[in-house]
């Protein structure tokens, strides 16, 4: 009995210990004595100690040090803790103790919440990693994009390399990523690499070196870790990895004066890890055909005896085929890690893998040693870093003030802008000139299904063209469908072949027979056409016979935003080529191209703060509270860019028609400047006209005593003597009776000795520029400046020559004087409405587009999309000081040099433009280059409202100015 006790008493004991942990030892003895005891605490060490680091090798068992050098993937988005996979992931957490995580793909706020859970449930912190090589968004939507590598290197411009690779790092840190795969440092000096190719940055060792080197620095300054791949080399191979096992025959002399240059000057530069690649190198190795990644010969004596590289090694994806096919998972494994390989990334078969590694270390193949150098190495990473004094969650509140930030994306067009590169282009058929191919056909070259590839490409290309045909070749595309499309491009003016092959593993870089063919006879239709590719530039070489050649790098928003403006001269082209394409272009090779054409953009592409220029939304909000106008449309041109453009409030106070920023208003005595003086302008150049004739010469009733001596000049600086105003129209209705009546108007000062702004005088300077050059004032501008400028707004009397207009025009007053009701379309000034909507004073309407571009044509000295409009000493003539009397320039305004003026307070001194009585504005800041766009309709319904526009101008161009940041 007394022995069935004592067996039963320590059962139960038994029991309790093994259900009890050391936490809990104090309700052990309670339970067992029935009173408290004091524990001895254990003793605490510093985390960040190396007596913390030599404890976690001595006392983690080898099972789970094995356990954590694998890294496994993981998706980063939503997941039910149901999911099979997700079970899966946490049993090779909780249960297998992997060291780290490889997030595939996923979104910003699914990969965080998964690394927050992932984190909570590991014994030992996880090392996050991801493949980032052209930024975040290679794995992450939402997050950065940036042009792929060779497309960095064609810039020209490390420090484009350095930026992408910190703002890499800034975003993949907010997201808690420790360590991105990249740069890639293999240097694509094969044409034929299927897996490689605008991966890298160049056919040149060298400049590989650098950018890669700079790409490391960027990402590292933020304290990630960079990975230089594909270590030796996997640049010159025709063989994909991912499916087979490249070789490569050279000996060491060949790899040191090529492949291994980058790789070198990485790790002199401090690069924290190495990927090694699954490739053959069998003139360096004992055994043939040993892929690198399980080879002591390539990660021992080339990697880390030659190269002295003594940090983290991790391989390529081991579920690649060029070692999955001939590797079990175990084995592989093995031969990794007595090859010199720490992180094993993506093993088909973690839990296989790490029994056979256990036992290979039972079985003596390898030593505890060996794996305790590895996993010591990770230990030391995460205790570096902090992951042991952290709880290593993502603050899920500051991912959006990190991530895809406004900076971070200007960054990235300009990149892409800079990458974009020009290498054919006969006959000067770039810059595209809409008035010279007023028709274009896109075909988008595609090789899925989706049926929308290349729709983001050809809706740019409406933003800067009005007709764009488009047209898709992919693996729907029928005999009946080609046909159609081949048939088309006898009927248009200009072809731009989109190539978005993917590049994608296992397939050829170049074209199908079946596209080439259809391509050719697509390009001997005799029409002009150009060939840009979004992806692989090795691609041109099947369609030579193009036009043009243009590299697009890759089929991302970022590129096409570079793509699309670059042809229409609307950014600079500089890049150089960073390969050879055989037979054909050689490294280096680059035609340059002037912005010299608007282009759309944000604010921070040509540094104003977008958040400065809220202060507009409240500037013009409350304008239109206060009924100060019922809308109104402001437009910022900083550098050539249309950087902001909104519409604000309503058509008229019905607010049953909202403003866009493509509406279109009464510009009002605007028209003097973006009219009658630019029409001057251009006959001065042209030699047709001097500024010093007398308007005797045109205007014979100028033939008098009084008269003879007034000259263009002074009608231009509104100084000839002539009234400001005359009304004329209560009893003259006729365009020939106003005109006759302002010849023979009597002067009212002696010519040149004051200053008295005249609508007359424009009057007159309008009706000169048609006896000079034989066309009416409104068809001279159309012809020689608004229709070639495709300045598709700008009208005289929209209502008659272009209706569709008219729903886009906001209304200007509601007359009761001259029975006009609501004037919409139709002139605002009386007279200019008597003088059949066209005069030298009034009567053009324009958005602010159109006034953004004739603006970027001034700044730019008279050129716009490669073509020379003005001179620029005449623009700087008309533009500048010209009188003493008023401080205007030659039909244009200039800021006032003293107290109140409307260009604002912050408005350089070299500041000129004009207003209008409805309510618009223009200013041009040649010192900022830069050009502010006020319009409104603030005589509406009456021209007795709107009396603070005045205000309301020097606020919207304080606002303006005061964003700049640099």
């Amino acid at each position: 009995m007394k022995s069935s006790f004592s067996t039963a008493f320590f059962i139960l004991i038994g029991f309790v210990l093994i259900n009890t942990t050391a936490g809990n030892a104090q309700s052990l003895s309670e339970f067992l004595f029935g009173q408290t005891v004091q524990n001895f605490p254990a003793k605490t060490i510093d985390k960040t100690s190396e007596e913390y680091l030599d404890s976690l090798i001595v006392h983690t068992p080898l099972k789970e040090k094995i356990g954590q050098l694998f890294f496994v993937p993981a998706e980063g988005e939503f997941t039910n803790r149901e999911d099979r996979n997700y079970k899966l992931l946490e049993e090779m957490v909780q249960k297998h103790h992997v060291g780290g995580i490889i997030f595939m793909r996923g979104d910003i706020y699914g990969q965080a919440i998964m690394t927050n859970k992932l984190q909570r449930m590991a014994k030992f912190p996880l090392w996050i990693s991801q493949d980032m090589e052209f930024g975040a968004a290679m794995r992450v939507s939402g997050t950065t994009r940036f042009t792929p590598a060779m497309g960095v290197a064609a810039s020209g411009d490390k420090r484009n390399a350095f930026m992408m690779g910190k703002i890499t790092a800034i975003e993949a840190k907010a997201l808690g990523v420790h360590q991105i795969y990249a740069p890639v440092l293999d240097v694509n000096n094969n044409p034929d690499n299927p897996v490689i190719n605008v991966r890298s940055f160049s056919g040149d060792p060298q400049i590989v070196s650098d950018f890669g080197t700079a790409f490391m620095q960027g990402v590292q300054s933020e304290r990630v870790v960079a990975t230089a791949k594909h270590f030796p080399g996997h640049g010159d191979t025709d063989v994909d990895s991912h499916s087979d096992l490249p070789v490569v025959n050279y000996d060491y002399n060949r790899l040191d004066s090529l492949e291994l240059i980058p790789f070198r000057a990485a790790i002199d530069g401090g690069i924290g890890s190495v990927m090694s690649a699954h490739i053959a190198f069998p003139n360096l190795s004992p055994t043939e055909f040993l892929p690198a990644t399980l080879d002591s010969a390539i990660l021992g004596s080339l990697l880390t005896d030659s190269l002295k590289f003594d940090g983290m090694v991790v391989t390529d994806g081991l579920e690649m085929k060029g070692i999955s096919s001939k590797f079990s998972p175990g084995r592989a494994v093995v031969q990794a890690l007595n090859a010199g390989a720490d992180i094993m990334l993506i093993s088909p078969d973690v839990y296989t893998a790490i029994n056979e590694v256990e036992q290979a270390v039972e079985d003596g193949e390898i030593t505890e040693e060996r794996i305790n150098k590895s996993f010591a190495k990770l230990m030391l990473w995460k205790q570096q870093y902090g992951l042991f004094d952290s709880e290593n969650q993502v603050d899920i509140n500051e991912l959006d003030t990190k991530i895809n930030t406004a900076f971070h994306e200007a960054e990235a067009r300009r990149i892409a802008r800079e990458s974009i590169t020009l290498l054919k282009n006969e006959n000067n058929i770039l810059p595209l000139l809409p008035s010279e191919y007023p028709e274009i056909m896109v075909v988008s070259v595609a090789d899925d299904r989706s049926g929308r590839t290349g729709s983001d490409f050809v809706r740019e290309l409406r933003d800067y063209h009005p007709d764009v045909t488009f047209h898709i070749y992919d693996e729907r595309t029928s005999e009946q469908d080609k046909r159609r499309i081949l048939n088309k491009a006898g009927d248009v003016d200009l072809i731009i072949i989109g190539s978005f092959l993917h590049l994608r593993h296992g397939q050829t870089v170049h074209l199908n027979s079946e596209q080439q063919y259809f391509l050719n006879n697509l390009v001997k239709s005799r029409k002009p056409s150009i060939l840009v590719s979004f992806g692989n530039p090795y691609v041109l070489s099947d369609l030579k016979d193009t036009d043009a050649h243009v590299l697009g790098w890759y089929n991302s928003s970022q590129q096409i935003h570079g793509v699309v403006p670059a042809l229409f001269g609307a950014s600079k082209i500089s890049a150089k080529l960073p390969i050879e394409i055989p037979g054909l272009y050689p490294l280096g090779a680059g035609l340059e191209m002037e912005h010299s054409t608007l282009r759309f953009g944000e604010p921070e592409e040509v540094h104003l703060d977008h958040e400065k220029l809220f202060e507009m939304d409240r500037i013009i909000n409350e304008a239109i509270r206060d009924s100060v106008f019922p809308g109104a449309v402001v437009g910022i041109i900083k550098d050539g860019v249309l950087a902001y453009n909104r519409g604000y409030g309503y058509q008229d106070y019905a607010k049953t028609e909202a403003v866009r920023d493509t509406d279109v208003y009464d510009l009002a005595s605007i028209t003097k400047v973006m009219a009658t003086s630019t029409a001057i302008m251009k006959l001065v150049d042209e030699g047709e006209l001097r500024l010093d004739d007398p308007v005797a010469n045109y205007i014979e009733e100028f033939n008098t005593d009084k008269k003879k001596a007034i000259t263009i000049r002074d009608l231009l600086l509104h100084q000839s003597g002539l009234p400001p105003f005359r009304v004329y129209v209560d009893s003259l209705t006729g365009r020939g009776q106003i005109v006759e009546a302002i010849k023979n108007e009597p002067l009212i000062y002696e010519p040149g000795s004051e200053y008295r702004y005249s609508d007359l005088g424009m009057i007159l300077l309008g009706e000169i520029v048609q006896k000079v050059s034989g066309s009416r004032l409104d068809r001279f501008m159309r012809n020689e400046f608004y229709f070639p400028m495709n300045m598709y707004s700008t009208f005289f009397n929209p209502a008659s020559t272009s209706r569709w207009l008219v729903p886009r025009i906001s209304p200007t007053e509601i007359d009761t004087i001259f029975d006009r009701g609501k004037v919409r379309g139709r002139v605002h000034d009386e007279r200019a409405y008597f003088m059949d909507g066209v005069a030298g004073h009034a009567g053009l309407f324009s958005s602010s587009i159109d006034m953004a571009k004739y603006s970027t044509m001034l700044l730019n000295g008279g050129m716009y999309s490669g073509k020379r409009y003005l001179k620029p000493e005449t623009i700087q003539l008309f533009t500048s000081l010209q009188s003493e009397l008023s401080g205007r320039g030659l039909g244009f305004d200039r800021k006032s040099p003293n107290g109140f003026s409307t260009a604002g307070q912050l408005a350089s001194e070299d500041t000129f433009g004009h207003l209008g009585f409805t309510g618009t504005s223009l200013w041009i800041d040649r010192e900022k280059n830069m050009a502010v766009i006020l319009l409104t309709n603030r005589t509406f319904p009456y021209r007795s409202y709107g009396k603070r526009i005045s205000e309301i101008r020097a606020k919207v161009a304080d606002a303006a100015f005061s964003a700049i940041t640099n």
